[in-house]
């Protein structure tokens, strides 16, 4: 798992071994590596990130017919990145009649309070 670096240095195993000189490791599983990047993933689009804002701020649940005009793409498309997201656990949906509507779940809350916490460090 170790490859030499240019110096000749060796990097830490993933499994946390340390070869060479470096004892670099962290404590997250496999699962959890996953999890964090599905989650980046889902928000690392504009159009997702975007619909996700929209959903985080509204006031009540949002139906699909409301962010197509605000996104400015398809409906096919607000569906793909909605889907998206439900996936990564970001929104929960209802559906009512022929519409779905969404929330934004409390972990989607708090990613968005994370970035709006380190966006406001570089205003420092």
């Amino acid at each position: 798992m170790s490859e030499p670096q240019p110096d000749g240095d060796s990097v830490t195993a993933r499994d946390g071994q340390a070869s060479g000189c470096c004892t670099v490791g962290h404590s997250l599983t496999d699962d959890e590596i996953a999890a964090d990047v599905q989650t980046l993933a889902a928000v690392g689009n504009d159009t997702r990130y975007e619909a996700l804002r929209l959903i985080a701020d509204a006031d009540d649940d949002v139906c699909v017919c409301e962010l197509e005009p605000r996104l400015g793409v398809s409906q096919g498309a607000v569906s793909q990145a909605l889907s998206r997201l439900f996936g990564a656990g970001l929104v929960e949906r209802r559906k009512e009649g022929r519409w779905r509507y969404y929330t934004a779940t409390p972990r989607a809350d708090r990613l968005l309070d994370v970035l709006d916490d380190t966006r406001s460090l570089d205003d420092d």
